[in-house]
């Protein structure tokens, strides 16, 4: 998620080590603070990759600043990833919503729309975060009503973005047919 993250960020401009780090916070921080023990070696493996380079400016008041640069494999790096989104880039939330920030990259309505048919299908299984057995369980066979807070809130966020992910399937196959 980070590493797709970075990637995304720098597509379509160069950003400075401290820039990138906010701009991922705002977009993951809220569940995983970026900590730069974590930001910084992942530069480093997109970089080894030849995914990023890097140039030095001299800073303005301080010591030098680094400007990270999404290079052409980079580029072709993340749309692999975006294309390729699967498993828990698909059923973790937070995963999810990097892929979704970023799938405009894609270059194709057919690419961007296997995305979103994935995370549709995933939807529409049946689950729950309460079990009786291996069956799931509805806000409405709980007592607690807490847990019935819990599943209804899940259900309408689930039936909203069903709602859009049915909407903008149909408006990217309007694209692909033009």
């Amino acid at each position: 998620m980070l590493e797709l993250a970075i990637l995304g960020f720098l597509f379509n401009q160069p950003l400075h080590g401290y820039d990138l780090k906010r701009r991922v916070a705002h977009l993951t921080g809220h569940v995983r603070p970026i900590a730069d023990g974590t930001l910084y070696p992942a530069i480093k493996r997109l970089e080894r990759a030849g995914w990023l380079s890097r140039q030095t400016e001299p800073g303005s008041r301080a010591a030098p600043r680094h400007v990270l640069t999404l290079t052409d494999q980079g580029r072709e790096e993340l749309r692999r990833r975006l294309r390729e989104a699967d498993g828990t880039a698909i059923s973790d939330e937070n995963h999810w919503f990097t892929v979704l920030a970023f799938l405009r990259h894609l270059e194709t309505p057919a690419d961007q729309a296997a995305v979103l048919q994935r995370r549709l299908t995933f939807l529409r299984e049946p689950s729950s975060f309460f079990y009786e057995g291996e069956r799931p369980l509805a806000a409405e066979e709980l007592d607690d009503p807490f847990r019935q807070g819990l599943l209804k809130i899940a259900r309408a966020t689930s039936e909203a973005e069903v709602g859009w992910l049915a909407t903008t399937l149909k408006t990217l196959a309007a694209r692909g047919l033009q």
